[in-house]
């Protein structure tokens, strides 16, 4: 523990003077093309219902991935796991299980761990801190990063200095470890796009980047689902453009679908043609988060929606 608020505490010192504006480029290979069929992934938060009530086990994700929906490749969120962040011989058999079904574990969905824009030091610190253990927790799983929130209260100013420390000192362990952090739009100032790339390049880290949502762009509520009322908020196309040039990851978030099978609430074609024209070559993650579909149904309809459009785009 002591070591790594010693790092901490160097992060803080080092993190921007290591990585100069100019530092790297963000801009992709041109031999990286988009495949003609979409790589899909599960994020664990389309079962959350059924998860929490204890009808399926958070340990047989793996199986439940790709016996029940034939997919190959999960995100995991750490609310599932709340005990077991520092359980190296749990994630250990979690990469076995995995493995044995043939699956990829992609990242870890990581909440309530504190907020990383706290303006207090030593909040600030003890959030950073406090996710270190998922960092290294998805390191053993085999996977590329962990997903957090930006939260923080203050003015525009104080909250970006505060994220700028606490994203650095975090994507720097990150970076030490081989794995990437990425921010999610989840409501509030996370969902400003304009103000989180900014954010994204003063810390100016390619371990640093985003996991753009294609629902949650309410900057008026926390967490931003545009399933409920909201006041304001952000243009989800224009968010979801800004975003891309720093994903890891993508969210294909969900919520109902017609009888011809189109999501109500998002016009998948435009936002896939988005995801298609940054040139992006990861896993789309399916993130059904609806209340008049059953869980399995609509993780089935997201896939099939996702599969039909993706190749309709060229």
């Amino acid at each position: 523990m002591s070591s790594r608020r010693k790092f901490i505490r160097n992060s803080a010192l080092g993190t921007l003077a290591l990585y100069s504006p100019m530092a790297f480029s963000w801009t992709k290979s041109g031999t990286d093309l988009p495949e003609a069929n979409a790589k899909i992934s599960l994020a664990q938060w389309s079962l959350n219902r059924a998860f929490f009530a204890g009808e399926l086990n958070p340990e047989n994700f793996a199986a439940i991935a790709r016996n029940d929906f034939d997919i190959v490749a999960i995100e995991y969120v750490n609310a599932f796991y709340s005990d077991k962040g520092k359980d190296t011989n749990f994630w250990k058999q979690m990469r076995q299980q995995a493995n044995n079904e043939g699956v990829e574990s992609l990242l870890i969905m990581v909440d309530n761990e504190g907020d990383l824009g706290a303006r207090n030091d030593k909040k600030r610190a003890t959030a950073v801190e406090n996710h270190f253990k998922w960092i290294d927790a998805v390191k053993i799983l085999g996977g590329h990063s962990i997903r957090v929130n930006a939260f923080g209260k203050g003015t525009r100013k104080q909250l970006k200095a505060a994220l700028v420390d606490g994203l650095g000192q975090l994507s720097a362990y990150g970076e030490s470890m081989g794995i990437n952090v990425l921010v999610e739009n989840h409501g509030l100032h996370t969902s400003d796009a304009d103000f989180m790339v900014s954010i994204i390049q003063e810390v100016n880290n390619p371990h640093l980047g985003t996991l753009p949502d294609f629902g949650n762009w309410c900057l008026s509520a926390e967490w931003g689902s545009i399933q409920n009322p909201c006041d304001e908020r952000y243009d989800p196309y224009r968010g979801v453009t800004q975003f891309m040039p720093y994903a890891k990851g993508v969210s294909a978030k969900s919520y109902e679908f017609d009888d011809l099978g189109e999501e109500t609430r998002i016009n998948y074609p435009q936002m896939l043609r988005i995801v298609k024209k940054a040139g992006f070559t990861g896993y789309i993650g399916i993130e059904y988060e609806g209340k008049y579909h059953s869980e399995p149904d609509g993780i089935r309809a997201t896939k099939k929606l996702i599969e039909k459009v993706w190749k309709s785009i060229y």
